[in-house]
């Protein structure tokens, strides 16, 4: 297990500008999001706007990760992801989100998703995910992943790539006709295998129009959810896995979920959608 102490919030830099001529997402400015209250199956003129949401999301969040390093700070990574997604025409949909400041989320180590960018600079060793969203042409495409900076323990490796492998087997899990519940029970057997937390307060969502449509994916075994899926559904997968308890603590910024008992933990994230036979990933580069 690695021996990297605990993270502390760093200092936030200024709200980042974005061009007049992009198009915000209708919350912006506000407390928080108008309730959706359109279909979860969209049309596929939608799907194909989103697909250009998704690329860009994917391609914003891989050139933020070319610079992850020891020595590098998180904010840093926020300035790459905005000025990509800016240069595009999108508007970075954290940004403003029930007040989130920055254009990214970027959780360390023991965060177990929602870290805000700001002073704290990258050790050799540390895992990070970067948490990516683009709106564009009235839709957003969501995605997340894990990376590893520098030299990183085997336990913290392993988790990482398990976690993606649940992601993966999570998607392929996605049929027209099955319960939303499938993909959960998925995750979680095969997070059980190595004894990993599976987060549960924490899930995917659907997203359209609407950056959290309400419709909600759990990343576990939930008896609940039994919405069935239909083709031309539009929701997130983001498994969140940890080497200890699915528990979790929140910083007082109201915002970083760090585990309770301070475990790392890794998610990864894709924006699909529901197809005739499966599933196809909307975000990807």
């Amino acid at each position: 297990m690695s021996g990297q102490s605990l993270l502390v919030p760093g200092e936030i830099t200024p709200i980042r500008s974005v061009p007049g001529n992009i198009r915000r997402p209708e919350y912006v400015g506000k407390p928080g999001p108008t309730p959706y209250t359109g279909p979860e199956v969209q049309d596929a003129d939608t799907v194909e706007r989103m697909r250009v949401a998704g690329r860009i999301a994917a391609q914003a969040m891989a050139e933020a990760a070319k610079h992850i390093a020891p020595g590098v700070t998180t904010d840093e990574l926020d300035r790459v992801a905005h000025e990509f997604m800016c240069d595009h025409g999108a508007y970075p949909s954290t940004l403003g989100y029930r007040g989130f400041p920055k254009s990214l989320c970027t959780s360390l180590n023991e965060v177990i998703c929602h870290g805000i960018p700001d002073s704290t600079v990258l050790r050799d060793g540390d895992i990070v995910n970067l948490d990516v969203t683009a709106y564009i042409n009235g839709v957003h495409g969501d995605n997340n992943a894990t990376y590893l900076c520098g030299d990183v323990d085997e336990e913290s490796r392993l988790l990482v790539e398990r976690t993606e492998e649940a992601l993966n087997r999570a998607v392929k899990a996605v049929r027209p006709g099955r319960q939303v519940n499938v993909i959960g029970r998925v995750i979680e057997s095969y997070a059980k295998r190595f004894g990993y937390g599976v987060v549960r307060d924490f899930t995917g969502h659907g997203i359209n129009s609407s950056f959290h449509s309400g419709l909600i994916i759990p990343h576990y075994d939930s008896p609940h959810a039994t919405t069935l899926m239909r083709p031309g559904m539009t929701f997130t997968i983001e498994p969140m896995l940890t080497l200890g308890s699915h528990d979790y603590d929140m910083w007082d910024d109201g915002w970083t979920v760090v585990t309770k008992d301070r475990r790392r933990t890794a998610q990864f994230e894709h924006t699909l959608v529901v197809t005739e036979t499966g599933a196809e990933i909307l975000t990807l580069p």
